[in-house]
């Protein structure tokens, strides 16, 4: 009876476990193993193949050569001074302002704050570049006050910044503010209850703990205004020497030269890249402060020099 009754109570899926050859169990994980591999090898190849495609499409002297034209070298200065002055913006005006949304989590209309910061992100870059225009151009809405304090801004090598700092800097915002939540707010408590200023917090603490986080975001801002091409060609235009960026130099070899083209892309590849691996390098280094423990014989963060 009581064997019976077991047999009655048990799971049918127990029953029909025990039951199943184990051939079948053997071809379920054959087949699973098959769809994934044939899944990932479907995916990585569609995303590797146009690349590889374009690195190995001209001989690497053609590739290089390519690389040495004024054409790509008018581009390459233009686009490092304009994202080198971009992300200097980005860095002084973006990090206190990530750091003061982080520190106060609760005000009225935080979220919307938010939103408004990340509207560039999903915004077409196209659209983007036309806003500016309309803002800042000579008819735009501060048409007129620029033109009487004798600033001109559409099509000059500062609408490239603007352009820039308009579309990449909410990838840093983004990231510099997850990062600053991430601190330990004990920490900055007590720095203040040690007379450690706001700045001084932000600076001697704050910083250093989120370092590593600030970094892999600025990273992937400046890649994103390596390769920013809408905003920058609608606002700023396409003018070699001037606001010719790496991106609309492609653009304008396309019908040209498609060499120099292909080698330009090759570059921002491998720049991208470069700066991919960067930023998931740093945060690999860096892990949210949790602990308000000091180390034995440290230095304080909050002595003065």
């Amino acid at each position: 009876m009581t064997s019976t009754a077991a047999r009655i109570e048990a799971p049918p899926a127990a029953i029909d476990a025990d039951a199943r050859p184990w051939w079948v169990a053997a071809l379920g994980r054959g087949a699973v193993f098959v769809g994934g591999t044939f899944v990932v090898v479907v995916v990585m190849g569609f995303l590797l193949l146009p690349i590889a495609a374009l690195v190995t499409y001209q001989p690497l002297h053609t590739l290089i050569h390519g690389l040495g034209t004024k054409v790509a070298t008018d581009a390459i200065l233009v686009s490092l001074k304009t994202n080198a002055i971009a992300f200097a913006i980005m860095l002084g005006f973006g990090t206190p302002f990530a750091y003061i949304l982080a520190r106060f989590r609760r005000f009225p209309g935080r979220s919307v704050v938010l939103t408004l910061v990340e509207v560039p992100l999903v915004m077409p870059p196209a659209v983007a570049g036309l806003a500016l225009l309309v803002a800042f151009g000579r008819l735009g809405l501060l048409g007129d006050t620029f033109t009487a304090l004798g600033i001109n801004l559409a099509f000059t090598q500062a609408a490239v910044v603007i352009a820039i700092v308009f579309v990449a800097s909410p990838f840093y915002l983004r990231g510099a503010i997850a990062a600053f939540e991430a601190v330990d707010q004990t920490l900055l408590d007590v720095a203040g209850t040690l007379g450690a200023g706001p700045v001084r917090r932000l600076v001697r603490v704050a910083m250093p703990l989120a370092a590593g986080a600030l970094g892999a975001a600025a990273a992937v801002a400046f890649a994103r205004g390596i390769g920013e091409f809408g905003a920058t060609i609608l606002f700023a235009g396409s003018f070699q020497g001037t606001t010719q960026t790496l991106p609309l130099a492609v653009y304008s070899l396309f019908d040209a030269n498609l060499d120099q083209a292909i080698a330009i892309g090759v570059l921002l590849v491998i720049v991208s890249a470069a700066i991919l691996l960067t930023s998931k390098l740093l945060v690999r280094s860096w892990t949210p402060s949790t602990s308000t423990s000091h180390s034995p014989g440290a230095r304080s963060i909050f002595a003065r020099n």
